[in-house]
This record gives C-alpha cells, sequence and structure tokens, in this order.
C-alpha cells in the first residue's frame, strides 16, 4: 500500500518490550547483526565499526544510547542502517534492534505529541507516540538523539575509517 499526503511509512523495530520506528526514508537497509570493529575511546553506546559496502558505519547500540540496558545478542537482532541528515551532511549509522517487525503506515493524525512525563527515555529524543492495539509505537527523532559533539565524533569515526581503507 502506497502511502499518501496524509500518511507516512515507517519501520517498526523492537527494543525489549518497546515498539520504536523511524521513518522508512531514512532506512538504507536492515543487516543480520554481526559485531562490530571496536574503537577505543567512544561512547558506551558506540559498538564500533561495520563495513556496509565499503562504507565504515559507526553501529549503535540504541538500547544504550537511550538508557535502556545492553543489546543482548539472539538470532533476531538485526542493525539498521540509517542516513541521518543533519545541518549540510549525512550521517550514516548503524542501529542495533532486538528486532525488526514490519514495514506500516501511520496516520499524520493518529501520530500524537510525546508525553513530558511518565517515559522512560528523554522526551526531546521524541518525535511522536502512536496507539496501536497492542500497546503504543515510540517514533525516534533521530537528528536529536544525539548531542552536536556526538554527531561530530561519530562522522569522523565512519570518515577516518573510509580514509584509511583507502591507503
Amino acid at each position: 500500500m502506497a502511502a499518501t499526503s496524509t500518511e507516512a511509512q515507517y519501520v517498526t523495530f523492537g527494543l525489549g518490550d518497546e515498539c520504536f520506528a523511524v521513518p522508512v526514508v531514512v532506512v538504507r537497509e536492515i543487516l543480520d547483526h554481526q559485531d562490530a570493529f571496536r574503537i577505543p575511546h567512544g561512547p558506551d553506546y558506540l559498538l564500533g565499526l561495520r563495513d556496509v559496502r565499503g562504507q565504515g558505519v559507526p553501529v549503535i547500540d540504541l538500547r544504550l544510547r537511550l538508557g535502556m540496558s545492553g543489546t543482548t545478542k539472539t538470532p533476531h537482532t538485526r542493525i539498521l542502517v540509517i542516513d541521518v541528515p543533519i545541518a549540510d551532511k549525512m550521517l550514516t549509522l548503524g542501529l542495533v534492534a532486538d528486532r525488526v517487525f514490519e514495514v506500516t503506515s501511520f496516520q499524520h493524525q493518529a501520530i500524537e505529541s510525546a508525553p513530558d512525563i511518565g517515559v522512560r527515555w528523554p522526551s526531546e529524543y521524541i518525535a511522536g507516540v502512536v496507539r496501536r492495539e497492542s500497546g503504543f509505537v515510540v517514533i525516534i527523532d533521530l537528528a536529536k538523539l544525539f548531542s552536536s559533539s556526538d554527531k561530530v565524533s561519530l562522522m569522523g569515526v565512519g570518515r577516518s575509517v573510509s580514509e584509511f581503507a583507502a591507503v
């Protein structure tokens, strides 16, 4: 089913018992989980780098970034390779998800604003919430998920590995 101007498509995925979503337009591909090449002195949520079609992509444990316990790898664990526009650059990241559910459409009017209280994650990371029969889907605001210094560091990590690989 094609999205109309009154709806948008999202990729839904699970972290623990929670359901999250990101816009399908930012998802480049979904990969099986593989351990990343560790980078010393990075933030705790930076698992390392993964080669994605010749590009060094920083892999983020989204559970840790959102203040949850770290990911435990299972046969269902996936990496969502996303392209996030940040200012005049594109930040490519791999986000580790416990499992990926589906691509689905949400009506714009069904997306509620983020609640200010009662959630485990800082509300500035939440673009909206959608109610479903099975519970809530939290839409992540990817541009706000990382601080300015995080963005600069993560862009530098991917670039430095790509340059190193070219030598």
